[in-house]
């Protein structure tokens, strides 16, 4: 070989080595370019389009196809170098997932895998969060170095992405913390503390709410006059929809009732304000009573509510003259107004379905039977009385067994004249599991 052949070899491969070394700089510049991108917190959109650009003009790939896992554990394609549409909307999570290491694609079947070489799968401990699949490298292109940088770079905004998920995953589960700490604390403020006891009535309560937020509300009006009201009810579902749907009913009740308006409308206008104001997306049940003490009438409503309890005269009698629930309807039908004379000391239990549907080992429930045999014999105990024993009576009943729902009881204590033994005012009564 003579000087001139040795000197345009030389050339040929000095030229050859920087354009690899350019072709190596424009790569690292853009591996750097998606780097930043990613600490300057920039759109999966973004780093999507940068992660196309870089393997179709950098790395010269032909033909690509990155899918994402999605929060509903569906893959879709984020982004994709020369691949037909109505391939892409095929169902790929089985055969994606069967993939647990790169691997070179080969003979295969299957409508898109069949157009790549290779397919790059990405992992975030131990779950597989991404894959990239490539294809159309010529014969003698050098598949070895461009497949190792593509999965680095591919690992990089695949993790990228998850961190962005997980994160926005992490700020939303905050943010619904926080909203359902603010609707405890604002149905904390729904629930009476203390209830009212003198000569002729006691009221008493037991409040378990089954998560942060129940749907439970009871409440006690009391008149200018010789009359009084109490009411309790339980909102469909929970949360601080729910909180404030009971927000909602408080004031509306004590709106109407301040108002003086009878039974039967009263009842109409509480069912539309719920209806406005839950959209029919939510009901409730509901009962109210008022006594007087001057009549000793007792008169009630019962809106698709379980039936409060109460024993006169020993006999136990379940107070469920009434209507639908309320909120599920534009109008209610029919109002049937109860009205009982009570004759001389009651009992009265309300509460809501979280009580009977407590279970004991054996799968039986805390039933409506059960409770009746429990206020029979607790016929001449304080509404106090009545709840501390109650608590011990369903504790004993479950044992170890959680609470399946919230259980509110509201407990009143009618004499028609003297005092009550015990005179220790007592609010609702929290018990913790």
């Amino acid at each position: 070989m003579d000087d001139l052949s040795k000197i345009k070899k030389n050339l040929s491969t000095f030229e050859l080595m920087e354009r690899e070394l350019t072709l190596k700089q424009l790569q690292i510049n853009g591996l750097l370019n998606i780097t930043q991108a990613i600490n300057n917190n920039l759109s999966a959109d973004v780093l999507f389009n940068m992660y196309n650009s870089f393997l179709s003009w950098e790395m010269g790939i032909k033909k690509m196809a990155l899918f994402i896992r999605e929060e509903n554990g569906v893959w879709c394609c984020a982004s994709q170098i020369n691949v037909p549409e109505e391939l892409l909307k095929l169902d790929m999570g089985d055969k994606l997932t069967s993939y647990t290491r790169l691997h070179n694609i080969g003979e295969d079947t299957h409508p898109l895998i069949s157009l790549f070489d290779v397919v790059v799968p990405v992992r975030h401990k131990d779950t597989p969060i991404a894959y990239t699949l490539i294809g159309g490298f010529e014969k003698n292109e050098d598949m070895y170095d461009k497949v190792s940088f593509i999965t680095t770079i591919t690992n990089i905004i695949a993790v990228a992405i998850e961190n962005k998920r997980l994160f926005k995953q992490q700020i939303e589960q905050e943010t619904i913390k926080k909203e359902m700490e603010l609707a405890g604390a604002m149905q904390k403020m729904l629930i009476p503390e203390t209830l009212p006891k003198n000569e002729r009535y006691e009221l008493a309560s037991i409040y378990q709410p089954h998560s942060t937020i129940g749907g439970d509300y009871f409440d006690f009006i009391d008149y200018d006059d010789p009359r009084f009201a109490f009411c309790i009810a339980d909102v469909s579902g929970k949360g601080a929809a729910a909180a404030l749907l009971m927000s909602n009913i408080q004031a509306t009740v004590r709106y109407l009732i301040n108002k003086r308006i009878e039974a039967e409308p009263f009842i109409q206008e509480l069912n539309k304000n719920i209806l406005e104001a839950a959209k029919g997306e939510k009901f409730i049940t509901f009962f109210i009573a008022e006594f007087n003490t001057e009549t000793n009438e007792l008169i009630y409503v019962n809106a698709g509510h379980n039936a409060p309890i109460i024993f006169q005269n020993d006999t136990i009698e379940k107070l469920d003259k009434g209507c639908t629930i309320l909120g599920a309807f534009d109008s209610i039908p029919e109002v049937e107004v109860g009205r009982l004379h009570l004759e001389g000391d009651a009992l009265i239990l309300l509460y809501t379905d979280g009580l009977t549907d407590i279970q004991n080992k054996k799968g039986d429930y805390f039933d409506e039977t059960e409770l009746s045999h429990f206020v029979s014999s607790h016929q001449n105990h304080t509404a106090s009385e009545v709840n501390n024993h109650l608590l011990q009576k369903i504790e004993d009943f479950k044992g170890d067994a959680p609470f399946p729902d919230d259980v509110s009881v509201l407990t009143c204590r009618i004499k028609k004249g003297g005092v009550f033994i015990q005179n220790t005012e007592l609010g609702a009564a929290r018990v913790s599991f």
